[in-house]
């Protein structure tokens, strides 16, 4: 079993515990606080970063301790970050819906679940959490169900940032005319990192497509290079919540194309 592998069992026995009835989610989706357009807010800077509240990684073990979520999601926002990103997976990333909770509370930029998201029950839980983005990871669904879950997303309001990390992927996401495509330079089922997947695919990309560059980034040299190769906005995790002082390092990321 790959690492993906893994973490989508391991997701999905999770779900087993949090499973409601179609009728109290679909109440409860009618009563989430209403959708913020995530592209409407990245596209406000020439180069967005999407920070993200990350206690903890597959590959690097334990990142920081988070007691607050919604602290550093509000530093966050007031650095410029466009969107917070929540990690609400348990197993591996030390995530959870009530960190999600909590900071969707305590900001008022988008919010993305950074999760793996794998059926139905998971989108719509989503946008009753009141996520504005979700991730689709495309090495984890076939065609038909990204397609699927890419439809219920754009039912539901939210926006899709559909992920890749080759060729192939990109071909497969390309098919479902999205509007936000992440590049993520590491491979999910080996966990190793590649940093040129960012200089051989973002131009491939069209350029009316949004383009994210996720995973790697761990300097401003990084930040540059993703700009560089044509990427619009970054998400960062892992160098913002081991920095001294995340404002800084946002506000170094969004200065890059002043």
């Amino acid at each position: 079993m790959s690492v993906l592998e893994s973490i989508v069992a391991g997701v999905l026995l999770d779900q087993e515990k949090r499973l409601l009835s179609d009728s109290e989610l679909e109440a409860r989706i009618n009563s989430a606080p209403t959708v913020r357009d995530p592209l409407l807010s990245l596209r406000k800077n020439k180069f967005s970063v999407i920070a993200e509240v990350k206690r903890s990684s597959p590959s690097k073990g334990a990142l920081a301790e988070i007691s607050h979520p919604e602290s550093l999601a509000m530093d966050y926002q007031s650095a410029g970050a466009s969107v917070v990103s929540v990690l609400t997976e348990e197993r591996r990333f030390g995530g959870s819906l009530a960190d999600f909770d909590a900071v969707r509370k305590s900001v008022t930029i988008p919010m993305l679940r950074k999760d793996f998201m794998v059926n139905e029950f998971l989108i719509r839980e989503s946008r009753a959490h009141g996520a504005d983005l979700i991730l689709l990871i495309v090495a984890a669904l076939s065609d038909p169900e990204l397609e699927q879950l890419f439809s219920l997303t754009q039912s539901l309001g939210m926006r899709a940032l559909i992920e890749v990390h080759d060729e192939s992927e990109l071909n497969r996401a390309l098919a479902l005319s999205p509007e936000i495509i992440g590049i993520n330079s590491r491979n999910l089922h080996s966990l190793e990192v590649d940093i040129n997947a960012f200089d051989r695919l973002l131009p491939l990309i069209p350029d009316h497509i949004y383009k994210v560059a996720e995973s790697g980034i761990s300097s401003l040299d990084d930040a540059k290079r993703a700009h560089d190769a044509g990427a619009d906005a970054i998400l960062v995790g892992e160098a913002l919540v081991r920095a001294e002082s995340p404002r800084d390092l946002i506000e170094s990321f969004i200065g890059i194309d002043r």
